[in-house]
């Protein structure tokens, strides 16, 4: 029983999960043919289709699905309830109130989120309907992606992606070889060669591939790109062949087929068990801090909604204490309502009371923020300056949720190769043996014009040295991966490396190898072509030399350098080895080994990539030692990576050292410019990068990230190895803290040069001891939280040898701290996607390294230099316009709903509606919404040349500074203070005849005229003039459409007043607004009320702000001050230190210094930083900003000018 048991729980774990998900690996029958009879049991398992799935919705799950993540958030279900109280009990408004409000926020944001969902269903049929080619008996038939089976043989042709993954069988070249390109899975656009099965190399057409009968048995899918491990057995005769499977035999999807004719694979992992589809990290939803901050509002406003119902329920049950105020004459309790519990009646009404309060939380708030980061977003793609002509593109945006985010940017994680450079290698020089070879500079031994500025150590070889410089030229001609691909013509022309042969240019999977070998070219050795299994050259003397192709020592990341064993056409065997320094000297027996390593110093320094390369004569018996070793360890199954590794390690010994190469990956342009600004914004910047420690130095110096008086902070595996990690950690600590421990932190954060700068170096290796738990010594501390205390206190961290993984780390360490700053990511390569997806904001770049970065990231920008005004000027206005828009909602709301808690002390809580009912449903859907839209769309405080030409700028709405504690409290109370002028200002004028009358004779009686909802109306009337022009007395940028829209929704107002009180309307049961709002607007009185009710409301706000700016000016108030005193004339300015407070007495000496630097200074010369170019409506002149910043500080004035003792010098205004 207990066996059938079993039987039973494998037949349904195979049926619902796949049989796969019970076994470590998975048998494939190459087109579905069955193994012979008595080979082995044909077990058929079930695999999932080709298709990809990116959607979040279908059509039948949309509606279910969207209405459960809508109504997740607070603010959704807290209006559902509401609405459904209004429906179940007797409540004074009606629940059209609240329904119709969220009714349209669900609509609005369940269209925005189906159409996103749309396009990604619209970006899936594209892959998934998509034509591919499959063998079926003996013929090529083309058919859908999305139909391919494991076990499908499939044809692909040049420059076709691969539809899923496939193992090699065949392909169009003689030797089973194919290239391929990886760019959408790593980053890395260079061809990488591939290998088919040994057996099957020879079946070249269809019909000989339907013809193959063989299974493969593999790991399961797993998303490691570079690790696949399985072997094959052909069926050919009685005894099946078996060969291994490693990943130079696995085609992976979204790779690109390039320079082969065809080739045939049988697809092994299919759809989303391929391991592209592995390697999609499902992004989580990431939030930004100002919707963290609307939330922790939203709850506080719920607290005092709540607590108004409360107060009101209580305050009514002691006022019906009383017999007569219980039930009035006209208003006298039913006597299912007199048995009622009274618990059950004090519910009821707090219930009520909270339908009637709920317009304090601001539903509308929602869709309103949700419409301004979609329509936002259109401003980073329609940017023209964010345009590259050169690559055609321009910004994307991914995700327009975190727009805001842009502004608060505290730690920025940069990539090095391709981000900050341009990935785009040029070769420099060479040298052997201590001779500098330089392209165009020496060529046959001879100085050539141009070489002036070269850094010689022998710039006359001898024979001796010439042919040493030959043997180097050919080594770097043979040692590598190069493919020559040849076309025909050229812009219609034949060209040609040799006369009379056609046009070529080399492909690699790496670009240094590509640069390298142009590099000899230049130099005289010219790589033609490797056929047949011999690699041709080209030599200075235009003679063809050819070299057979023996063994190939692929490159690796732990060995990191690769070799060759070729055989001369004299017989002669060589293995050319070449690689980085760090892992060719201490393999080096002979050579000028201290000349090498000093150029190769040298160059390092200077921020260029090196490689060092050696030989190794061998002979015929360590050729066939040699063999042997290689031959065993690619048979074994187990550890072959291990035994591989091992025998490479035996053979790439005791090398001559021949010299080493250097190599420029140039500086993307103004990348130093833009690592600048973000600093003087605030901003520590890291780079994040996989090269050795002293290129990745160099470009740090180059990219401005290190300045020269910079202090370097080495944490690397070189001084650990020196000192233990505990005391290399804390001796860094007490430097830094030694230093800034007594300085506040966001002036050591600073650039001002007053101050010591430091710089962090560390490398892979001892990151992943920083991070690991040190359990051994409990007292050693936490290593972890060392590190980042001396990282806070460093301007710019380099991390270099960094693994993708690592990268993520670094970023979410940061991200976790205690600060919780706000982080982002930018990179070009899928090794970044790891780090963008963790970061708070992930910015890819549109290199040359593939698109997985940019597909993965919240935004894509052409070039680094794109992400200065991304963030200083986008965030900047992204984050100042909806911050406006939160606390403005608030503060609306709280002026709408506070009257009605007043008035209900003056109706005997009896939970009497102060507004009328379309008053409250359209107060946040048309009265007041569209201006706060368009504000927030479109307000610039400041000037867009001023924010990109100023960064600190950027400091003044950090943190989330705009979103305080203190300056919601300030909202709110302006709020309150707001709707207590507009309910008792009106209150006390109506209870005085003479201002209520209307010119007529009054008696008694014609106070009689200003009932209930005359009273409700002019409060409402009141209350959105005053929220609308507060709203225009906080834009600074006006355009036409601000106006419109502005004094637009106010005609709007009044027009639905006249029209909703003025016509009588069929389909309304009763229509107790009619003629009121005209009645009201016939009176004398009630015009010069509503006048002194909004006046004296803004007046406050008004004060409030003329004494702040005058006393307490911030950075952009001052700048918007003299933008205003200059007509917006102010254009180009650097102020880094102009708009700093004034210098104390120590800091006088410093700026008298300045100022006899520049005593006298010349039009000619660079101006100083404190300088700003003023550009006036006629002429043009220099002058310091300082003093029309700072007249309310007390400086010093003449009639001609102002003196500042920091300003340097100063021509008169």
């Amino acid at each position: 029983m207990g066996m059938d048991f079993s039987t039973l729980r494998s037949l349904i774990s195979r049926f619902c999960a796949g049989e796969e998900n019970c076994v470590d690996t998975r048998t494939v029958y190459i087109g579905h043919k069955e193994p012979p009879p008595g080979a082995e049991a044909f077990i058929q398992q079930r695999f999932p289709d080709n298709r990809i799935v990116s959607s979040k919705y279908t059509f039948w799950n949309f509606v279910p699905k969207n209405m459960f993540e809508q109504f997740r958030r607070v603010a959704n279900f807290y209006f559902l309830i509401i609405f459904l109280v209004q429906l179940i009990i007797d409540t004074p408004t009606s629940p059209i109130t609240s329904g119709l409000p969220l009714f349209f926020v669900i609509i609005v944001t369940a269209i925005k989120q189906g159409y996103e969902d749309w396009l990604r269903h619209k970006a899936d049929n594209a892959v998934n309907l998509c034509p591919v080619h499959v063998v079926q008996h003996g013929r090529v038939v083309r058919t859908q992606s999305r139909k391919l089976r494991v076990g499908d043989v499939v044809h692909v042709k040049q420059d076709e992606t691969f539809p899923c993954d496939l193992i090699l069988l065949s392909s169009s070249r003689d030797d089973g070889t194919c290239y391929v390109t990886t760019a959408s899975l790593d980053g890395e656009s260079s061809h990488k060669t591939y290998h088919a099965v040994q057996d099957t190399k020879a079946y070249k057409t269809e019909k000989e591939v339907a013809c193959i009968h063989a299974t493969i048995d593999c790991e399961q899918p797993q998303p490691d790109l570079y690790k696949f491990r399985g072997n094959i057995n052909i069926y050919m005769g009685n005894e099946p062949v078996s060969r291994s499977l490693a990943s130079q035999n696995l085609l992976l999807r979204g790779a690109t087929l390039k320079n082969t004719e065809y080739i045939f694979g049988v697809a092994i992992y299919t759809g989303m068990e391929s391991k592209m589809a592995l390697n999609y990290q499902s992004k989580s939803q990431k939030r930004s801090a100002v919707e963290k901050s609307m939330n922790a509002y939203l709850v506080v406003y719920l607290c005092i909604l709540i607590s108004k119902a409360v107060i009101n329920t209580v305050l009514k049950y002691v006022w019906q204490a009383d017999p007569n105020k219980d039930e009035p004459w006209y208003n006298e309790k039913t006597e299912t309502e007199r048995q009622r519990h009274i618990l059950i009646r004090a519910f009821t009404d707090f219930l009520a009371f909270m339908v009637l309060f709920n317009y304090i939380i601001p539903v509308s708030m929602y869709v309103t923020v949700e419409m301004q980061k979609f329509l936002g977003s259109y401003f980073i793609m329609w940017d023209d300056e964010m345009l590259d002509e050169e690559l055609g593109e321009r910004a994307v945006v991914n995700t327009s949720d975190l727009n805001e985010e842009l502004g608060q940017v505290e730690y920025v994680f940069t990539d090095k190769t391709g981000t900050l450079t341009e990935n785009n290698m040029e070769f420099i020089e060479c040298c052997v043996d201590g001779t500098v070879y330089e392209p165009d500079a020496i060529c046959n031994g001879q100085v050539m014009p141009g070489a002036a500025d070269i850094d010689m150590i022998d710039t006359s070889p001898g024979p001796q040295a010439r042919e040493r410089a030959e043997l180097f030229f050919r080594a770097l001609c043979l040692c590598h991966t190069v493919q020559v691909k040849e076309e025909e013509t050229v812009d219609g022309i034949k060209h040609g490396i040799h006369q009379g042969k056609s046009s070529s240019f080399y492909i690699s999977s790496s670009p240094d190898e590509v640069a390298l070998v142009e590099g000899m070219k230049r130099l005289g050795f010219t790589y033609l072509r490797l056929k047949d299994g011999q690699m041709e050259i080209l030599n200075r003397d235009d003679e063809v030399e050819r070299f057979e192709l023996l063994e190939v020592l692929t490159f690796d990341s732990v060995r990191r350098r690769m070799s060759v064993i070729v055989r001369s056409s004299t017989g002669e065997l060589y293995l050319f080895c070449k690689g980085a320094d760090s892992s060719i000297f201490p393999r080096v027996i002979s050579g000028k080994v201290e000349q090498v390593k000093a150029r190769v110093e040298h160059n390092a320094v200077e921020g260029l990539r090196t490689l060092c390369v050696a030989y190794r004569p061998l002979s015929p018996e360590q050729y066939e030692q040699v063999c042997h070793l290689l031959t065993r360890a690619k048979l074994e199954f187990q550890d072959q990576d291990k035994l591989v590794a091992e025998a490479y390690d035996l053979i790439e010994r005791d090398l001559i050292l021949l010299g080493a190469t250097a190599v420029e990956d140039r500086l993307q342009e103004k990348a130093a410019d833009t690592i600048e600004s973000l600093h003087k914004a605030g901003m520590k910047v890291w780079v994040l990068t996989g090269d050795k420690m002293e290129t990745a130095a160099a470009t740090c110096y180059a990219s401005k990230l290190f300045r020269r008086s910079t202090q370097i902070l080495e944490l690397t595996t070189k001084r650990t190895e020196e000192q233990s990690l505990h005391d290399v950690l804390f001796e860094l600590k007490r430097t830094v803290l030694r230093h800034y421990g007594t300085m506040p932190r966001d002036i050591s954060s600073g650039l001002s040069s007053e101050y010591a700068d430091y710089g962090l170096i560390i490398d892979g290796a001892t990151l992943s001891a920083v991070m690991r738990p040190n359990q051994e010594d409990s007292n050693s501390g936490n290593y972890k939280e060392i590190f980042l205390e001396i990282c806070r206190n460093c301007s710019a961290v380099l991390c270099c040898r960094m693994a993708p993984l690592q990268k993520a780390q670094i970023v979410k360490m940061i991200k976790t701290s205690k600060e919780h700053p706000i982080t982002l990511a930018i990179g070009d390569g899928a090794n970044d996607v790891s780090m963008i997806l963790e970061a708070h904001v992930g910015i890819g770049i549109m290199g040359k390294e593939g698109r997985q970065a940019v597909r993965n990231s919240d935004y894509a920008i052409p070039k680094f230099k794109h992400l200065k005004k991304m963030l200083l000027v986008h965030g900047h206005y992204y984050y100042i316009r909806i911050s406006e828009l939160v606390q403005y909602f608030f503060y609306k709301n709280v002026c709408f709903i506070f009257p009605q808690f007043l008035y209900q002390f003056f109706c005997g809580f009896s939970q009497q509606p102060l507004y009328d009912t379309a008053y409250l449903t359209l107060y946040n859907i048309s009265f007041t919404s569209l201006p706060i839209l368009l504000y927030s769309l479109m307000e610039q405080h400041i000037n867009m040349d001023i924010l990109k030409k100023d960064p600190s700028l950027y400091r003044d709405i950090a943190k989330n500074s705009l979103l305080t504690w203190p300056i919601f409290i300030y909202w709110t109370v302006l709020g309150v203070y707001d709707a207590i002028v507009m309910f008792f200002g009106a209150y006390f004028l109506f209870d005085n005849t003479t201002f209520t009358s209307n010119g007529q004779l009054m008696t008694t009686n014609t106070q009689m005229m200003f009932g209930n909802w005359t009273f409700g109306t002019l409060v409402f009337t009141v209350l959105v003039f005053t929220v609308t022009f507060k709203l225009a007395l906080d834009t600074h940028y006006w355009t036409w459409i601000n106006h419109f829209v502005i004094w637009g929704s106010l005609v709007f107002f009044v027009v639905f007043s006249l029209l909703w009180g003025g016509i009588i309307w069929p389909f309304l049961n009763y229509q107790r607004m009619y003629y009121v709002f005209m009645q009201m607007l016939s009176s004398g009185p009630a015009w010069l009320s509503i006048i002194l009710l909004i006046t004296a409301s803004l007046l406050p706000d008004v004060v409030k702000k003329v004494f702040w700016r005058a006393l307490w000016p911030t950075t952009t108030e001052r700048i918007q001050n003299a933008d205003k005193l200059y007509k917006g004339q102010l254009s180009e300015f650097t102020p880094l230190e102009a708009l700093q407070p004034p210098p104390k007495a120590g800091g006088q000496r410093r700026g008298s210094a300045n100022q006899r630097n520049a005593a006298n200074p010349r039009r000619s010369d660079t101006p100083n930083k404190k300088v700003m170019l003023t550009r006036w409506q006629r002429t043009t002149d220099y002058c310091t900003f300082t003093p029309f910043l700072r007249l309310s500080e007390g400086s010093r004035r003449s009639k001609l000018g102002n003196a500042y003792s920091r300003a340097g010098p100063e021509t008169s205004v």
